[in-house]
């Protein structure tokens, strides 16, 4: 299987059967994954902030770099590959709060709000999510099966995320 990583503030499409998307140490960042499993359109983006309009001319240069900018040419790019937006297999894994929650950014849970924002107003549900708690994970996005694996920080093996539901225990703690 050949392994295409997806850099902080970029995302990969793509459509080879043979193909993973990967991404490394999502903390506070967060990982948004799609597939369309009747014609394996699918992509990986790894967004870093909520919201493009404070860091304007960052974002206009990296639209991958926020969800706001990032999440909607994704979904436009796996359109463009036959992704059918109705049929899509949609994951979420990230947000962590990796510095102390008392510096006021909590940037994982406002990257979590506006993932949710975005998607709503696309009109798609999130099928799993692995969200919030302390610790930087791993993602890979297998094309062919359409399997996302996690793991996280201190795991020796990745687990499959099925999508079929929500994490808990890996959800926000107040």
């Amino acid at each position: 299987m050949t392994r295409v990583v997806v850099g902080t503030g970029e995302c990969k499409i793509s459509v080879d059967p043979n193909a993973a998307l990967v991404t490394y140490a999502l903390g506070s960042c967060i990982a948004l994954a799609v597939h369309d499993p009747a014609t394996k359109a699918s992509g990986l983006l790894h967004f870093m902030l909520p919201d493009s309009q404070s860091v304007k001319a960052k974002s206009e240069q990296w639209p991958y770099l926020c969800a706001d900018t990032g999440i909607p040419l994704m979904l436009r790019k796996v359109a463009e590959k036959g992704g059918n937006l109705r049929r899509l297999l949609v994951w979420a894994v990230g947000g962590a709060q990796v510095m102390s929650a008392v510096d006021g950014f909590e940037i994982g849970k406002r990257n979590y709000v506006a993932l949710r924002n975005v998607l709503r107003d696309a009109g798609i549900t999130l099928n799993a999510e692995m969200v919030g708690g302390n610790l930087s994970r791993n993602v890979g996005l297998e094309i062919g099966p359409g399997r996302l694996w996690v793991r996280c920080a201190g795991e020796a093996e990745p687990r499959t995320l099925e999508p079929k539901g929500v994490v808990q225990a890996c959800h926000f703690v107040s």
